[in-house]
């Protein structure tokens, strides 16, 4: 039964316009209102299900101020219907905004699950780590990319990161300079789509893979990263001794390995032991 007074976030096909629920198609079709992220896109699955309910396009730029419209409309009794152009609204696509508001101002968000990218490929990667962290888009700029990966490279959790085309391959090689070559890593394109892929291998390989073939270069990526606790963090390069060798010979050992750390990308607890080591080996 559809409440009035109430936002429905509706998730939606990423791919294939067969994988919606009977519930969302109910939804969409008794709402007074449909929220799109874009409207044209979204045309084509109300077409194909032969809804025709009004739409209004909600996008990042245009969320704070839709957001007070929205829930204007809800004070007026009427239900509104949020989607994005795929997949679930408020996951790396806009709706947040929206629906802290609607809340905030006491009414329902109430949610119609479906079609989510990042379960869908952790469902069929085979990783057998029962927990992951979805981290969603990367920054944009390299250095700034490194970074975050930095930060995350010893967690140890599945890590889940979308990626776009153009940046795919720019990604992965700051992948393998932070996390290392050999880091296994799974790289679903195009899910539910024609030309659908999902290859699992070392970040090396499947990069050189994916640079002989331009073709697999394109579409919508989601990225899946082996968590440090498959790796075994003893290993520490002998570039990453000598450099912490040698700031051990002029700093405080904190500041040393927090230096090292920060050069190499080495993990910061094995260093920190390495450097106890190396203090008692050299009183």
């Amino acid at each position: 039964m559809q409440e009035k007074n109430a936002l429905y976030v509706v998730a939606t096909p990423i791919g294939n316009l067969g994988d919606i629920s009977l519930r969302a198609l109910e939804i969409l079709k008794k709402a007074d209102l449909i929220a799109a992220e874009h409207t044209q896109n979204t045309s084509q699955l109300l077409t194909a299900h032969a809804i025709r309910t009004q739409m209004i396009r909600l996008h990042q730029h245009n969320e704070s101020a839709t957001a007070e419209k929205i829930v204007s409309l809800l004070r007026a009794g009427k239900s509104i219907a949020l989607v994005t152009d795929a997949g679930t609204p408020g996951i790396s696509d806009p709706g947040a905004i929206l629906i802290k508001h609607v809340r905030t101002q006491g009414y329902p968000a109430i949610p119609i699950p479906g079609a989510n990218a990042a379960v869908c490929a952790l469902s069929v990667s085979g990783h057998v780590n029962p927990h992951f962290l979805f981290y969603g888009f990367l920054t944009t700029k390299s250095g700034s990319r490194r970074r975050e990966l930095s930060a995350l490279k010893s967690q140890p959790y599945t890590l889940v990161f979308y990626e776009a085309p153009h940046r795919i391959i720019e990604s992965l090689q700051d992948m393998m300079a932070i996390f290392g070559p050999q880091r296994e890593v799974t790289v679903a394109r195009e899910l539910t789509k024609l030309f659908e892929t999902i290859h699992t291998g070392p970040i090396e390989a499947i990069l050189t893979g994916l640079q002989a073939d331009p073709n697999q270069q394109k579409g919508e990526f989601v990225l899946l990263v082996t968590g440090a606790d498959a790796i075994d963090k003893s290993v520490i390069s002998d570039q990453a001794k000598h450099t912490l060798q040698c700031l051990l010979a002029e700093l405080p050992l904190k500041q040393a390995v927090k230096l090292s750390a920060d050069i190499t990308h080495e993990n910061k607890n094995s260093l920190y032991q390495l450097a106890l080591q190396l203090k008692n080996q050299n009183p």
